[in-house]
């Protein structure tokens, strides 16, 4: 055995020998350098089983009516709501949130986020990539770089277990021009699906589309026989020949048995289905909930302003007046926000998922702190990028409270200011990707993922 104490000799100075002992140190016949390595590997394997559900909040909410109300400011800028306490001391939010209010300990407040692209394209590509629109193939909202989801989607290996390690979910096609692949290509495309209550279950790549009647969906065996009879009709009629070898990838984890249980909503209790059956959102939701349960690493959904089939006004959270006035559609639209919103965050502490998936609700930007008005009465507030909320859920750390501050009349971050590429760093760093790691770009210039720093208050 070595002994430390008699080997030093109570000689301050460790001579080469010694060191070399101690770094021979055996534990199970591993040596202490080949334990750190292998501790290090284990925490690297531990964040690649981690996961991040993304709720994009497609047109930018405002942060003024949601999460960091201004009610000391004057009418012109604090709005028509008001803030009300939550279960956590110093956090408040917009009256119209109460079951937010009461599960504040189990989600931060990001306060400071900011950027400078107030164009919805832009501003998605800015909050996505990092990047601004200053490279050849950007213009007209084009994305020279590639979006978090299709970063991650290369990053971790495209599919894993037979699944794929990101995924797009909602009506809506995710991998616009805004957050596409970049110059990664077509090939990184990250797959789209989506529930829907009268179109059932769809996957929205180019030629291919599966469907099962809305009627059917509560019939686990409908929904399996839907997978078989899709495989067998391309089969027989020869076209999965033709698939090219992206759409017979994405085929194969579209009819696995392991995706299809996956995708199979129907397993879940009906009680908690209809929790989150208060729109059309909320199957996408929970279709993201079975996703990273079942081991995708990465789940994007895309949350607009009214729920399926509504006819209220408010389509995206692009709240200008001249489209509708901002405070009927927030009042038609938060209470079931609220609801699906706070269902996933519970949903997700009562499984232990809290502890490997961390939940982020953000759009693109913010609103303009003045109100604006039209002729027609409505009140509403334009593009805002200097200032913007970001909620975060989960992810294996204590909650309950706020990162950053804005000034008085939420124009811009007065504390800790973030940009776009220390949110995406964050993300990358959770999920076992360093964020400096470079790619090429077809002219072979390297770029980092992210160039930004951890944001260590999330993480």
């Amino acid at each position: 055995m070595l002994d430390l104490v008699n080997s030093l000799g109570g000689n301050k100075k460790v001579n080469r020998r010694t060191m070399l002992s101690v770094g021979s140190i055996c534990l199970g016949g591993l040596s202490l350098p080949q334990l750190f390595q292998l501790q290090a590997q284990a925490g690297q394997t531990e964040k690649k089983n981690r996961a991040v559900i993304v709720l994009w909040v497609h047109g930018g909410p405002s942060h003024l009516e949601t999460y960091d109300m201004k009610p000391d400011a004057s009418s012109e800028i604090r709005g028509n709501f008001s803030p009300i306490h939550t279960n956590v001391p110093g956090i408040d939010v917009c009256e119209l949130l109460p079951k937010h209010a009461k599960i504040a300990d189990k989600y931060t407040l990001l306060r400071s986020l900011a950027h400078d692209e107030a164009d919805h394209g832009f501003g998605t590509r800015r909050l996505c990539t990092g990047y601004k629109n200053d490279m050849p193939g950007s213009a007209n909202g084009y994305s020279y770089f590639p979006a978090m989801e299709t970063s991650i989607y290369r990053s971790l290996g495209m599919l894993k277990d037979g699944l794929p390690v990101s995924v797009n979910v909602g009506p809506f096609k995710a991998s616009t021009p805004w957050r596409g692949p970049g110059f990664f290509g077509a090939k990184f495309d990250v797959p789209q699906y989506y529930v829907h209550p009268s179109n059932g279950l769809t996957q929205g790549a180019d030629g291919m589309r599966l469907k099962v009647d809305h009627t059917r969906f509560d019939d686990r065996k409908h929904l399996l026989s839907g997978f078989d009879q899709f495989r067998a009709n391309l089969d027989n009629s020869g076209s999965f020949d033709a698939l090219d070898q992206y759409q017979k990838q994405a085929f194969d984890v579209l009819t696995s048995s392991r995706v299809a249980t996956a995708f199979d909503v129907s397993k879940e209790p009906s009680k908690l289905r209809e929790r989150y059956n208060s729109c059309g959102f909320g199957q996408d939701l929970l279709l993201a909930r079975r996703l990273v349960e079942s081991g995708v690493n990465f789940v994007n959904v895309y949350i607009s302003g009214q729920p399926y089939g509504s006819d209220a006004k408010g389509y995206n959270w692009d709240d200008h007046a001249v489209n509708w006035d901002m405070n009927k559609a927030m009042k038609a639209r938060l209470p079931w926000y609220d609801h699906i919103v706070t269902t996933l965050i519970e949903d997700l502490h009562e499984r232990g998922l809290d502890e490997k998936v961390m939940l982020v609700v953000t759009g693109e930007f913010g609103r303009t702190p003045r109100l604006e008005h039209n002729a027609n009465g409505n009140i509403g507030r334009d593009h805002w990028p200097s200032a913007m909320s970001v909620l975060i859920s989960g992810g294996g750390k204590k909650r309950g409270d706020i990162v950053g501050a804005t000034n008085s009349k939420g124009e811009n971050p007065k504390t800790r200011r973030y940009d776009p590429h220390d949110f995406l760093a964050t993300i990358y760093d959770y999920l076992g990707i360093d964020p400096q790691t470079n790619y090429l770009d077809n002219s072979g210039r390297p770029h980092p993922l992210a160039r930004g720093q951890v944001i260590e208050e999330i993480i």
